[in-house]
């Protein structure tokens, strides 16, 4: 009995650190909206670079193996003409930043850094598979390239709808992204060949409420071009503006394993009590 006893509360601590070891969804809010589609894109050719940025939260940190996003590619696009695709991951300003400069833009306050903490990149540290969702979705306004200008001229109302195909993108990150605990800005870039036009990113559920993963503070979404970096202006309160401007998240998540939170630890200290009270019992009879 007594060995059947430590047998199962050691099996019990081995499943659990298998559990925890397993990948699981840790952050997640791709769940689209037609409210803004917005253009990021990596440089190619004669093409600017253009990054669109939405947060999340790690309270622990985690070992990021995959991640997923959703925009719009141009209708009757050819997937199989999806280019480059980077994903990179910068942290909220001040932090990777220079602080002693004047910025070009209305504030920095909240916005990501101005360089990535880490990326990785098609061919480089990611595998991606593209999946049609919607041949004909439509985006009620728009940030395309061009949409994006320096303070004081940062406000435009937007670049107006825009109608295209709903494009899920599923990412395999082949090179893991080791993040420590920390609140991050998440930056998708798509490159799209054969065509002048260009990947945009939509908007998601705001305020975030289940099943959206739902923290605090959830700061609004990001965009730069290439002429307005290394800052960044607000989609929603800098670009469309207006008296009760709106605010936007982006269609995202992210996969991959949290360090323990615990569990294990707790049952391998409960099987180690068991066995010194068992053993203590033997010795008394």
């Amino acid at each position: 009995m007594k060995k059947l006893i430590l047998l199962a509360l050691f099996s019990a601590s081995s499943i659990a650190a298998r559990i925890d070891a397993q990948i699981t969804v840790l952050y997640n809010n791709d769940f689209p909206t037609g409210d803004m589609a917005t253009a990021t894109r990596p440089e190619t050719g004669n093409q600017f670079e253009i990054e669109s940025a939405d947060d999340f939260l790690l309270p622990t940190g985690a070992h990021i193996t995959g991640a997923t996003f959703t925009g719009l590619v141009p209708q009757d696009f050819n997937l199989s003409n999806i280019g480059n695709v980077v994903v990179e991951i910068y942290r909220v300003f001040p932090l990777d930043s220079n602080t002693a400069r004047t910025p070009n833009v209305v504030t920095r306050v909240n916005s990501p850094s101005d360089v990535a903490f880490d990326s990785r990149e098609s061919g480089s540290g990611l595998t991606f598979t593209p999946s049609l969702l919607n041949a004909n979705f439509t985006a009620n306004n728009s940030v395309q390239p061009g949409g994006i200008n320096p303070f004081p001229n940062q406000t435009t109302g937007g670049d107006g709808a825009f109608t295209g195909e709903e494009v899920r993108f599923d990412i395999d990150f082949t090179n893991p992204l080791n993040l420590p605990p920390g609140h991050y800005f998440f930056v998708p870039q798509v490159e799209l060949t054969g065509t002048d036009g260009t990947f945009l990113w939509l908007s998601a559920t705001r305020p975030l409420a289940s099943p959206s993963t739902v923290f605090a503070p959830d700061l609004q979404s990001w965009t730069r071009d290439a002429n307005l970096d290394p800052d960044w202006s607000r989609i929603g309160t800098d670009i469309v503006g207006g008296t009760a401007a709106p605010t936007f998240n982006a269609a995202f998540s992210v996969t991959g394993i949290a360090p323990d939170t615990g569990s294990t630890a707790l049952l391998l200290s409960s099987a180690l009590v068991a066995m010194v009270w068992l053993k203590r019992r033997a010795l008394m009879r």
